[in-house]
């Protein structure tokens, strides 16, 4: 006992010594707990979130068997902040440059073989760089999907490899944390931390559909219930499956076949009277009010010039080339702006518009990127926002009354929630929240070729333009963009079955098809991870459309 105390003083005063006398270039967080102390260099896995200032021994996790529902937790004990290291492998530079250069770099070994490998861009915060020698964090954490960059990462991980080496059966899962540095190329410094679990993998459990029922579907205002029939035990293995985690964060599924509702389940906890925020949805919401707003002459049409409604001068890195952009360009995601979302380099990508207080500055103040100039489509949210902004000022009432009155209440939707802008304008970047059945009502109306009660609510012909195949997506193959709608086209049975929707981070989506008198509806909470939308593609063809579809030839 006296030379375990022996050890551990002696341990304590290297440590202390070891870590004071580092050439640290920012002051790092103390390491004042026994069990940091001990622990400097692993990483240990927890079931659940624990504080550092919580945790104990006995939460250390050796084993654990892991499932599409298991949360996995790491904590791990640093001898000194990120800066520091990344200091140590380059003294010249500042520590404002260290961060902005350099990041964690996580590896995830599975029975030996490594699986996957990260560097970590943008997070964490440079404040927390600087300071932290103890990151606690989720790997999973099914009921707050999408928080943290530590969970991105998982998922990464499993969408790169660790779905297929995480089969069924005992495995062992290694972590090792390094810095990182990107100059000409990247380079990595000495290991940080790592850690070991044993696991034993049950993510493919048994599904007896006899013990699945089906939602009882009753009628919903303008939506009556349809008679047809559909292959049940394959939307029963559907709904096993989602219940499983198999396919997560899912929330609803609706179904619309000859304007009568055919399938309505529900999941996680919501219900018909959910809201669900479907993100990126809302934009083409924005195309919609443009076309009535259109039709009744508050805009001549969509080739107006931006020059019509904003004094590019009086904006930042003035051309002449954006005074030349049109409605259509916007509503295309084509403008010469340099906005990209899909580039975390771009001056335009939407994260660094959220933090400004006033995003149509922001996106009008951006410069002109050349390689846009022919054209090419890039997501742009910034550029949803202007046209948003155009509506707000030019429709009687401002946007969101307007859209009230010519939209939501013709349909009977009086439930549904705004986000806004700092400016208090409806955000038509994102964020418009209502139930599955009026979001299913909104995909009827274009069904219907823009006609609800005999009333015409948005111009047949705009609805004809909205799904003209305006612009290719890059890197996808036979996939399109129209007026803030996407297009692509299902093979199910051999057979063709085109669509255009709306598409929103986390999986969400309205798909109305263009041969077929059908529209689906699926909403789900699965945000900024990959999975998100494969996994609504997967759904679609495998379950959801052979199901409806089981007796077409």
């Amino acid at each position: 006992m006296r030379k375990a105390s022996l050890w551990f003083t002696a341990f304590f005063l290297v440590t202390c010594r070891s870590v004071s006398q580092e050439d640290n270039i920012v002051q790092p967080d103390p390491i004042s707990t026994d069990l940091h102390r001990v622990g400097i260099g692993k990483i240990v896995f927890t079931s659940r979130s624990v504080s550092s200032g919580e945790l104990r021994e006995n939460d250390f996790m050796k084993s654990y068997e892991l499932t599409n529902k298991s949360n996995l937790f790491i904590t791990v004990f640093m001898r000194n902040s990120l800066t520091n290291f990344l200091h140590k492998m380059e003294p010249a530079l500042t520590a404002g440059s260290l961060v902005k250069a350099g990041g964690y770099q996580f590896s995830i070994y599975i029975d030996g073989a490594l699986i996957y490998q990260s560097n970590i861009q943008g997070a964490p915060l440079p404040a927390v760089k600087n300071k932290e020698t103890i990151i606690s964090k989720p790997l999973i954490d099914n009921q707050h999907e999408g928080v943290w960059w530590s969970q991105y990462f998982w998922n990464r991980f499993i969408y790169n490899g660790g779905d297929s080496v995480l089969t069924d059966g005992p495995h062992r899962l290694k972590m090792e944390i390094r810095p990182y540095l990107k100059k000409e190329k990247i380079e990595t410094g000495t290991l940080i931390a790592e850690g070991e679990l044993a696991l034993q993998v049950n993510r493919k459990p048994a599904i007896d559909i006899t013990k699945i029922s089906l939602n009882a579907i009753s009628a919903y205002p303008g939506i009556p219930v349809s008679d047809e029939k559909f292959d049940y035990a394959l939307i029963k293995k559907l709904k096993g499956n989602i219940g499983e985690a198999i396919f997560r964060n899912i929330t609803s599924i609706v179904v619309i076949k000859n304007g009568r509702l055919l399938i309505e389940e529900y999941f996680n906890g919501a219900n018909r009277n959910s809201m669900h925020d479907t993100r990126s949805v809302g934009k083409s919401f924005t195309s919609t009010i443009t076309g009535i707003a259109i039709g009744e002459g508050y805009l001549k049409n969509e080739d107006q010039r931006l020059s019509e409604f904003y004094d590019f001068k009086s904006f930042g890195n003035y051309s002449e080339l954006k005074e030349r952009q049109t409605l259509k360009n916007l509503l295309t995601m084509s403008a010469v702006f340099d906005g990209d979302d899909n580039d975390g380099d771009s001056p335009g990508n939407e994260e660094n518009m959220y933090p400004t207080d006033n995003w149509v500055k922001f996106a009008l103040d951006l410069p002109v990127n050349e390689k846009n100039m022919s054209g090419q489509w890039h997501y742009f949210t910034a550029g949803v926002v202007v046209m948003g902004d155009i509506l707000n000022k030019k429709v009687p009432g401002g946007l969101e009354s307007y859209a009230d009155k010519k939209l939501f209440k013709p349909l009977g939707i009086t439930a549904y929630k705004w986000q806004h802008t700092p400016q208090h304008v409806a955000n038509t970047a994102g964020g418009l929240e209502m139930n599955s059945l009026d979001f299913a009502k909104y995909g009827l109306l274009y069904s219907n070729k823009g006609l609800w009660n005999g009333k015409q609510l948005i111009p047949g012909q705009w609805i004809e333009k909205t799904f003209t195949k305006h612009k290719a997506i890059p890197e996808r193959q036979d996939e399109f963009y129209g007026f803030l709608f996407w297009n692509k086209t299902f093979v199910v049975g051999g057979k063709k079955y085109e669509a255009d929707y709306c598409t929103g981070n986390g999986g969400n989506k309205i798909y109305i098809f263009k041969d077929q008198p059908l529209v689906v509806v699926i909403t789900a909470t699965a945000y900024g991870a990959p999975y998100a939308h494969p996994q609504v593609d997967k759904m679609m063809n495998e379950y959801v459309l052979p199901a409806i579809f089981i007796n077409q030839k």
